[in-house]
């Protein structure tokens, strides 16, 4: 992927679209949501490698295993059922203590792969709306100086006016507006009629996308029901509420709408434990929504901000931590390389 950087970029529309092919050659339902690419250092590819890139990122997904040398290893203290009150709490907090200084959050990841190296990436959200990213300082530096921004996407803004709505009050409105932040497949709000239709355009969409590249088309899905779409929900909630955090942590007001929305995934366990010395939370999401894998996310007790993601795929069972450090910064030092 890495000597994909020199292809041109490819339309804010590409990576949705490589995420459905992916999806339905992976045989899950089209409204299954896939890590969002701030999970990694995502170079500019062409519109014709997308596809291949999301299956790259899928397959680290599912192989990045072996010994981590993540630091160490969490502290498990007390668990306790995800009530409303911790976390709830905890976003009163961080929306009372309000946003430091700056026009932009960065977020820098460390992510463990196979051969035991860090691999870099950071991502820096501006205030305006913008996004550059790079796999060092310098190349983050070079981008900001030059504003080679990354092109806008509606998903972006979507997810972070969800997480503001939940911030400033209004939870169940904020929760259905994460859900759907890239789509509405699901047809989460609409009448049973239109979220047949909803279910059957999407269906269309990736058949139409299978076509194009010249694949089988693989057979209509009937749109989930029940427990299936309960969970599919709830995957949609944290996937998408997750990536607002990942892009614009540093963001008081994005943070704590991400934990007021998080406060409301049923079955999700909040324990207390330590990192480095810092007092933390996990949030350990049910599998069930997670087709059998297992995330836990590592918060800040006192802030909130992310500490690490531990992850371990249902089959074959394997296992990668992401360390993050998010800050907020200004775009004049960044471009000056003063971070």
């Amino acid at each position: 992927m890495k000597n994909l950087r020199d292809v041109p970029s490819p339309g804010p529309e590409a990576y949705d679209r490589a995420r459905t092919a992916l999806q339905a050659a992976m045989g899950e339902p089209v409204a299954t949501v896939v890590r969002p690419k701030r999970w990694f250092s995502w170079p500019k590819a062409g519109v014709a490698a997308v596809g291949a890139a999301a299956v790259a990122a899928a397959v680290v997904l599912g192989t990045s295993g072996g010994s981590v040398p993540a630091g160490p290893a969490p502290r498990a203290v007390e668990a306790q059922p995800a009530v409303e009150a911790p976390l709830v709490k905890l976003a009163s907090a961080v929306k009372a203590a309000g946003t430091q200084p700056g026009d932009a959050s960065l977020i820098i990841n460390t992510k463990f792969g196979l051969d035991g190296k860090p691999d870099l990436s950071y991502t820096l959200y501006t205030d305006k709306g913008q996004q550059f990213t790079g796999d060092s300082m310098k190349t983050l530096a070079h981008a900001v100086a030059k504003g080679d921004a990354e092109p806008a996407q509606q998903y972006d803004k979507n997810a972070m006016a969800a997480a503001r709505l939940a911030a400033n009050g209004d939870v169940d409105k904020a929760r259905i507006a994460m859900i759907t932040a890239s789509s509405n497949a699901l047809g989460v709000g609409l009448s049973p009629e239109e979220a047949d239709k909803a279910w059957a355009d999407a269906q269309a969409e990736t058949a139409e996308l299978f076509r194009k590249i010249g694949k089988p088309v693989p057979a209509p899905k009937p749109r989930p029901t029940g427990k299936d779409l309960e969970n599919l929900i709830n995957n949609h909630l944290w996937s998408n509420a997750e990536h607002a955090l990942f892009a614009n942590a540093a963001d008081a007001e994005v943070r704590a709408g991400v934990l007021k929305l998080y406060a409301t995934i049923p079955d999700m366990i909040v324990g207390k434990t330590s990192v480095d010395g810092q007092a933390a939370l996990s949030l350990t999401v049910p599998p069930a929504i997670l087709g059998g894998s297992a995330d836990v996310l590592i918060i800040n007790a006192d802030n909130g901000l992310p500490i690490r993601e531990e992850i371990t795929s249902a089959e074959p069972v394997k296992h990668y931590v992401v360390n993050y450090k998010s800050s907020r910064v200004t775009l004049a030092d960044v471009a000056a390389g003063k971070i």
